[in-house]
């Protein structure tokens, strides 16, 4: 590939990490669940679409699992983005809050599955906006 194309490049890497994150978190909520880690996997999917987009627009982004922060760069570029404050406010505390124990309260099965609904809308709302050589 040319050097210009190092970004879809890099975005479609983004992007193929991303689905499979929704793979493992899609299987890891089947019976028996393991909503923990679907949530997680879920999280991961949506920050790893949202650090594609930024990608392909060649922004640099900090090594972070705040979804919100990735999501306030995107905005700056595509304010559509606002549709996804909802998605980035539910998934970001998945980042690590699962992964450890101590919790309060762990989460469910429906969690599971309205987290993994949440990142499947991050990861299309994303396929909608960069080109077909970016994507998986």
């Amino acid at each position: 590939m040319q050097h210009e194309d190092a970004p879809a490049l890099v975005a479609r890497e983004w992007l193929v990490k991303a689905e499979h994150d929704l793979i493992v978190g899609g299987r890891a909520a089947q019976d028996p669940p393991v909503a923990d880690i679907a949530c997680f996997h879920a999280q991961q999917a949506a920050e790893k679409a949202l650090k594609a987009f930024l990608t392909w627009r060649d922004i640099p982004f900090q090594h972070t699992h705040d979804l919100a922060r990735l999501l306030t760069q995107a905005k700056a570029l595509d304010g559509d983005f606002r549709s996804l404050e909802a998605a980035a406010d539910l998934l970001s505390p998945y980042a690590t809050d699962p992964r450890y124990p101590g919790r309060d309260e762990e989460p469910d099965t429906q969690d599971a599955l309205e987290a993994l609904d949440m990142a499947r809308e991050v990861f299309h709302f994303v396929l909608q906006r960069i080109p077909p050589e970016a994507r998986p």
